[in-house]
């Protein structure tokens, strides 16, 4: 049953997840129910991003040396941080107001491309993320091959460029 409304979940999380980020980063007011310090939960989403793209990496070695069973678990985990990164990245947009990128800091230009992208792409990967873990779990690989050429690349992108965000804005934390 699972496996025929898989896409209909897919598409529905695809177009809730963004669209709830972004009411969040609207907010008017902030509501910190957790207590957290807004200089903490940055570092560890810098941390989860640097981690998966360390899983991702790891994950296309194994798949290239045909260790299926270790790819498995090496892309699940780094599917499993994705998730705990992205619910606590709402966390974060709810409990802090938002810090911005002094329009005197060096390196603004470069800063505003890698986070425009990294913005844009991670809007782009996560629909390709989950049709790309449900065609593993349903066992459809010669799809999953397919949009995994496209899914790995922006992911590790994404991953990637989540930790240069923090290495730019942590001096304004």
């Amino acid at each position: 049953m699972l496996e025929k409304r898989g896409p209909a979940i897919i598409i529905a999380i695809s177009i809730l997840v963004p669209l709830v980020v972004v009411v969040l980063m609207l907010m008017p007011e902030r509501y910190n129910f957790l207590g957290i310090e807004s200089g903490q939960l940055p570092l560890f989403h810098a941390v989860i991003n640097g981690m998966t793209a360390v899983l991702l990496v790891s994950g296309f070695i194994l798949i290239k040396q045909h260790n299926r069973v270790a790819h498995r678990w090496v892309m699940t985990t780094a599917f499993v941080l994705s998730a705990i990164f992205l619910v606590s990245y709402v966390i974060s947009k709810i409990s802090n107001d938002p810090v911005s990128y002094p329009d005197d800091a060096p390196l603004k230009i470069v800063y505003l491309f890698i986070l425009l992208t990294h913005i844009v792409l991670s809007g782009i990967i996560l629909p390709l993320v989950l049709y790309t873990m449900y065609f593993a779990w349903n066992k459809k690989f010669e799809k999953h091959k397919k949009i995994v050429k496209w899914t790995f690349p922006i992911w590790l992108y994404v991953a990637i460029t989540g930790v240069l965000v923090y290495v730019f804005m942590q001096p304004y934390y």
